[in-house]
């Protein structure tokens, strides 16, 4: 079975996406890098490598250094599916982040984002 397109496109294409999502929403660029870092675990510094790279989903999310333990509460919908019934595993990480990007753009406290 072929692979999602997904999957092979470049992380570092989307990412200004979710940037310009959140900042027309008076949010900024850097609650989106915290909403990255804390699903993933990486630091400021490995995130922006794996833009420089141009790396795809399938591989930002493979050398992400640590999935957040609390990422199995992120809970509703994203493009009509519910993200905790998504049942590949790395088509469900990619909607926790566009669940917590659109969270983070609908106004919604960071510490509720981030499941604090």
């Amino acid at each position: 079975m072929p692979k999602h397109t997904i999957f092979t496109m470049p992380f570092a294409k989307v990412y200004p996406l979710y940037v310009q999502k959140a900042e027309r929403k008076n949010r900024t660029k850097q609650e989106v890098d915290q909403v990255i870092r804390w699903l993933t675990g990486y630091d400021q510094k490995g995130l922006d490598r794996q833009i420089e790279k141009q790396n795809d989903f399938e591989t930002f999310f493979a050398q992400a250094p640590a999935m957040h333990p609390n990422a199995s509460l992120i809970k509703g919908v994203v493009c009509g599916v519910r993200v905790e019934e998504v049942e590949d595993p790395l088509m469900q990480k990619i909607r926790y982040l566009d669940k917590l990007v659109d969270e983070l753009a609908k106004g919604k406290a960071m510490e509720k984002i981030l499941r604090s």
